[in-house]
């Protein structure tokens, strides 16, 4: 019998198979069709594996400890248990802060973001459980230490101010920035010049204490804030001020101190600190002590009448008053304490 031709091409190639007489097909023409197989086998394996390593790139990475699903429906998922009520007032008012803000990409809420399992991680595992450790929280109760906190917030929030966080001083004391920020808040308290020193003062009691004093900077009246002066996420100088030194911070408000003068008074030159106290003072000027004892730390009293008065000593001998407190003092005289640009102000009394 006339071998006949069977097959048709289908997919890639054509496969030809030689039928004999009694319907069996030859040995080399199984061999071929097998090879074919595992070929087109191969080709689609390729292709899955290559999808499959494409989207785990552009997958984030899941969190320490928490599940690796996130919600496809993002925070219209969390918001079927989170609404915006007890215990959580303030949930919703994060659609009116930059984080989210779609039109913007590089928020969390942009299109084709995470939104809320951004920063609080895949939520699967936390919607199959409602366990509080199944979704990373930033309150200071967290599972998560203050680095892994800030590590979310850093992810993000780079260059500028922030690349002095690492080493400073909040950094070292395990400050999170959920401490001081609230991201949820319409408006962050610690952004407002009003409420930023109520949030400060959580920490720094002794500075709460000082700003309650007769003599002081406005700031309990908010006028000026804590950042003014200090850098909260780090700073090279001292007390994290916001310029290199102390003097150079005071200047930015205090300019007509600045110099330069002819006739120099060293210890304003050098430092503000050695004559005022910063936060605040029981005595005028934010001065640390009143004069004449003030001056007295420098100058001596040998043969000039900078001796304390007494009550006999007061006009009309007034006896038991003070003279510390009616006046008497240095700068009676040398009234240009911080310098002179007078020829003849050698002396800082005109």
């Amino acid at each position: 019998m006339p071998l006949g031709l069977s097959g048709r091409s289908r997919g890639v190639g054509a496969i030809s198979t030689r039928t004999m007489g009694n319907g069996q097909t030859t040995m080399k023409t199984k061999k071929a069709s097998f090879a074919a197989l595992l070929l087109l086998s191969g080709i689609a394996f390729g292709v899955a594996t290559s999808a499959q390593g494409a989207a785990a790139a552009a997958e984030p990475a899941p969190a320490p400890g928490l599940g690796t699903q996130y919600s496809e429906s993002g925070a219209d998922t969390c918001l079927q248990c989170h609404p915006d009520a007890t215990p959580f007032p303030q949930l919703l008012q994060i659609f009116k802060t930059k984080h989210g803000v779609r039109a913007d990409k590089r928020t969390p809420f942009a299109a084709g973001g995470l939104q809320c399992e951004a920063c609080h991680g895949p939520g699967a595992k936390h919607a199959e459980s409602t366990s509080k450790d199944a979704i990373n929280s930033f309150k200071n109760t967290s599972f998560l230490s203050p680095e892994e906190r800030n590590k979310f917030c850093l992810n993000c929030h780079r260059g500028n101010a922030r690349t002095g966080w690492h080493a400073s001083t909040h950094e070292s004391n395990n400050v999170a920035c959920s401490n001081c920020h609230k991201i949820h808040a319409d408006r962050d308290p610690v952004l407002a010049t009003a409420t930023q020193a109520d949030v400060c003062y959580n920490c720094h009691k002794k500075q709460r204490a000082d700003f309650n004093k007769p003599s002081v900077h406005p700031v309990r009246f908010g006028r000026i804030a804590c950042n003014e002066c200090h850098s909260p996420h780090g700073s090279s100088a001292q007390a994290l001020l916001a310029k290199p030194t102390v003097n150079q911070t005071c200047y930015t408000c205090h300019a007509e101190k600045r110099g330069p003068f002819l006739w120099e008074h060293a210890p304003a030159a050098e430092d503000c600190t050695l004559c005022h106290t910063a936060h605040g003072s029981v005595y005028r000027s934010l001065l640390r002590k009143n004069a004449p004892l003030l001056c007295q730390q420098c100058h001596t009293v040998a043969g000039h009448p900078a001796v304390a008065r007494t009550g006999a000593a007061l006009p009309g001998g007034t006896a038991g008053a003070s003279g510390f407190l009616l006046a008497g003092s240095c700068m009676n005289c040398h009234s240009q304490v911080h310098g002179s640009n007078h020829p003849s102000g050698v002396k800082l009394m005109r």
